[in-house]
C-alpha cells in the first residue's frame, strides 16, 4: 500500500492487539513498534503484515499473528544474556524480537526460501552485531553438538515435542511451543527441564497449523 507509514501501523498494532491480550512486558512492546515486521513477508504481502491473522507464506508454513507471538514469548520469559534457540524460525520474526530484547538467538530453519526472505529482513533490524545467527537444519532435530540452551521457542505447532529439542535444553531451560494433537486447536505449552526430561503446563489456547517439519515419527515425546 503505496504511501503507508508502517511505524504508525505497528503502533496501532501493539496498542489494539497484543496489549488487550494481556502483553506487558516493556521489553517486548518495545521490540513489536521497533522491529519492521511488513519486512518478514513477501512484498506482496506487506500491506497485511500487521493485521491480527497468520500469515500464509507458502509450503505449510505461516507467520504468526501478532498477538500470538508476543504472549508466546512473554510466557518464555527471555533474560538478557540468555542462549535461545528458535525452531522453525522461518523469515526470523519471532528471533529478531527476541534479540532485540537482549537474548543471544540462534535461528534454526529448512526451508530455503524462508531463509532467503529472512536475510534482508534481518539486516534491516540494525540488532547488535552477534546476539542473532542463522542456521540452516532441520527444526526437530535441533543442533547436534552445539551447547545446550536456555530457552527453546517452537515458532508454530506441533503434535508433540521432539525429544532432541528436549536434549537441547540445560537443565532448568525453559520450552514454549504450541501444542495441537489431531482434532485439537491448540494449546501453548511452557515446559522446563527438570531431572533430563520436560515437565510442561499449558498457558493459554492457541490456534496455528502444524509445523511440517515436526509430523509424528519415532523420537517424539509428548509434552
Amino acid at each position: 500500500m503505496a504511501g503507508m507509514d508502517y511505524a504508525e501501523a505497528r503502533r496501532r498494532m501493539v496498542d489494539g492487539q497484543v496489549k488487550p491480550n494481556r502483553v506487558t512486558d516493556p521489553r517486548l512492546l518495545l521490540a513489536l513498534q521497533e522491529i519492521p515486521r511488513e519486512l518478514f513477508v513477501p512484498p506482496a504481502l506487506r500491506p497485511r503484515a500487521l493485521a491480527d491473522e497468520d500469515l500464509a507464506l507458502g509450503r505449510g508454513r505461516f507467520l504468526l499473528q501478532p498477538m500470538t507471538i508476543a504472549r508466546l514469548i512473554q510466557t518464555a520469559a527471555p533474560r538478557g544474556g540468555e542462549r535461545v534457540l528458535v525452531a522453525a524460525s522461518g523469515t526470523g520474526y519471532g528471533a529478531a524480537l527476541l534479540a532485540h530484547m537482549g537474548a543471544e538467538v540462534t535461528a534454526l530453519e529448512d526451508d530455503g526460501t524462508l531463509l532467503a526472505l529472512a536475510a534482508p529482513a534481518l539486516a534491516a533490524c540494525a540488532l547488535p552485531p552477534g546476539l542473532l545467527r542463522q542456521e540452516r537444519g532441520d527444526p526437530s532435530r535441533g543442533l547436534p553438538g552445539e551447547p545446550r540452551f536456555d530457552l527453546v521457542l517452537i515458532e508454530g505447532a506441533v503434535p508433540a515435542v521432539p525429544a532432541a529439542l528436549v536434549e537441547a535444553l540445560a537443565e532448568g531451560g525453559r520450552l514454549v511451543a504450541i501444542r495441537r494433537g489431531p482434532h485439537e486447536s491448540g494449546s501453548a505449552i511452557l515446559g522446563r527441564r527438570l531431572g533430563g526430561a520436560l515437565s510442561a503446563v499449558e498457558v493459554f489456547d492457541a490456534r496455528a497449523a502444524v509445523l511440517p517439519a515436526f509430523a509424528p515419527r519415532p523420537g517424539f515425546v509428548l509434552a
